[in-house]
């Protein structure tokens, strides 16, 4: 859904449902990975570590003499890495480089980034693995006892500020790495560390798990019934549970049936329900439902063989549900690639013939299965020429574009002279009629006022002259660079 607000959404709901008669969008809440970043970075903003690490790069970015003095003093040559103020959690190679308590934290978040980045239909998984990814943060700062046996949906209501519900400093779980900085500057003869120290960053660490966990709360899709129901696709849960698969299956069509996204209505959702029940009692009891992997197994090829052909109506069904989107993987999965064929200094036609590249090897499979055609060894075996031919058109594209703006520079001047002419004939026209006006009223006059508005007739007169000389020099160059113009390529 982006960032648009909640009003906005309303609105956008509204429309839809007026153009599609009634039938209302099925919401599964924001991007999963996106949000995930956000929690990361409000969660750490209790140290502010945007400004350091974004001063760092700074610091020492496109700096020769700084750099140079860097590595004089230091006897290092390892400079500070870019920092992205989208994706948080990709900053680990950043943070590796400034600090080292990161690492645990980061790796908690990796897994699931991963798996997620993807345009397959993952959204049946989605709920269990942010349910477990949100479970793994909250045991490090939440009493075990409140955690057994806790739901999803529990998860996304507890309140983690409660002082009730929260352990112990001392029981707070800031990773080991952290720890054993910890331990080393407190057992160091001239630390200044002391426990009053250790205990507020202890602090600050379960402060920084809070708004992590708080910033999922509010976004997760988890908050979402569709989502949380939606796991009655996933075969694991099929195998495992088919009552609970069952029930979460009928709560899916009621949901169609209330957005008029089902139709056939109700007779319809009946014969969906029925067919899923009896696919789980017949089918769900394979072995490869327990086994299933969705990083090595398409879901919807898994479930498209089993069902297409004995249960159609249930499938057709799953299609729709399938098509619903887990967030903005395409968009992701692209920050990351374009991460890993960036470099200094590299220009925009560089990346995009980079990414061109990426992307035509992951559609065959991997490098080893690219193709080797006659076109592409004559396309490598010539790339040296055809670098050379590039070279030359965009040498004689650049002598081009810089004739094309010197011709209009010059056609831009020319239209300032004739302007700068028209105003000049119209301010000696105007001084000359003033000029005859003031000593066709002095012929009229005598004495001193005679002498006065001759005196101003004059002053204009000498004005008339100086705008007709300017006028002649306006007229000399509009008539030079009118020439030059007729002479240019």
């Amino acid at each position: 859904m982006g960032h648009a607000t909640a009003k906005d959404l309303l609105q956008h709901f509204k429309e839809h449902a007026d153009t599609f008669g009634g039938a209302q969008l099925i919401v599964v809440g924001s991007c999963g990975i996106h949000t995930l970043h956000n929690a990361f970075k409000s969660g750490f903003s209790v140290w502010q570590m945007e400004k350091v690490l974004r001063a760092l790069h700074t610091l020492l970015h496109n700096t020769p003499a700084r750099r140079e003095d860097f590595c004089s003093l230091t006897k290092s040559s390892v400079f500070p890495l870019p920092f992205c103020g989208h994706r948080w959690i990709e900053n680990l190679p950043v943070v590796d480089r400034a600090i080292t308590i990161w690492p645990m934290m980061v790796k908690t978040f990796t897994t699931f980034l991963t798996k997620y980045q993807t345009d397959e239909p993952v959204i049946p998984f989605i709920g269990k693995d942010l349910a477990v990814l949100m479970k793994s943060l909250l045991k490090r700062f939440i009493k075990a006892e409140i955690l057994n046996d806790i739901t999803a949906l529990q998860m996304v209501k507890l309140d983690t500020t409660a002082k009730e519900a929260r352990a112990g400093l001392k029981a707070v779980d800031i990773g080991l790495g952290a720890e054993v900085v910890l331990k080393e500057l407190q057992s160091s003869p001239k630390s200044s560390v002391g426990e009053l120290s250790v205990l507020a960053f202890r602090k600050d660490c379960m402060d920084c798990l809070t708004n992590i966990v708080k910033k999922m709360q509010d976004k997760s899709p988890l908050k979402y019934t569709i989502v949380r129901q939606m796991a009655c696709l996933d075969p694991t849960s099929m195998f495992s549970d088919p009552d609970l698969c069952y029930e979460r299956m009928k709560g899916v069509v009621q949901r169609f049936l209330h957005d008029n996204q089902l139709s056939g209505g109700a007779s319809a959702g009946d014969v969906i329900v029925q067919q899923f029940g009896n696919f789980l009692s017949l089918e769900a009891k394979h072995e490869s439902f327990s086994s299933f992997q969705p990083m090595r197994t398409r879901l919807d090829v898994f479930l498209h063989g089993l069902l297409h052909q004995s249960y159609p109506e249930l499938w057709a069904f799953c299609r729709k549900l399938l098509l619903l989107s887990h967030g903005q993987a395409t968009v992701e999965r692209g920050f990351s690639v374009n991460k890993e064929v960036e470099a200094d200094n590299m220009k925009e036609d560089t990346v995009v013939a980079q990414r061109m590249i990426c992307d035509y090897v992951s559609v065959c499979g991997g490098v080893l299965k690219v193709p080797l055609t006659k076109e592409l060894l004559a396309a490598a075996a010539s790339a040296r020429s055809q670098y050379r031919l590039h070279l030359d058109q965009e040498k004689r594209k650049h002598a081009s574009n810089a004739q094309r703006e010197k011709r209009k520079g010059a056609e831009d001047h020319l239209e300032q002279l004739k302007t700068k002419k028209k105003i000049l004939i119209e301010v000696a026209n105007s001084l000359e009629k003033d000029a005859d006006k003031l000593a066709e009223q002095a012929e009229g006059k005598s004495g001193t006022l005679m002498a006065q508005l001759i005196t101003k007739s004059n002053i204009l007169r000498r004005r008339h002259k100086e705008k007709l000389t300017e006028l002649k020099e306006v007229e000399k160059e509009l008539e030079d660079k009118s020439a030059e113009l007729r002479h240019m390529p």
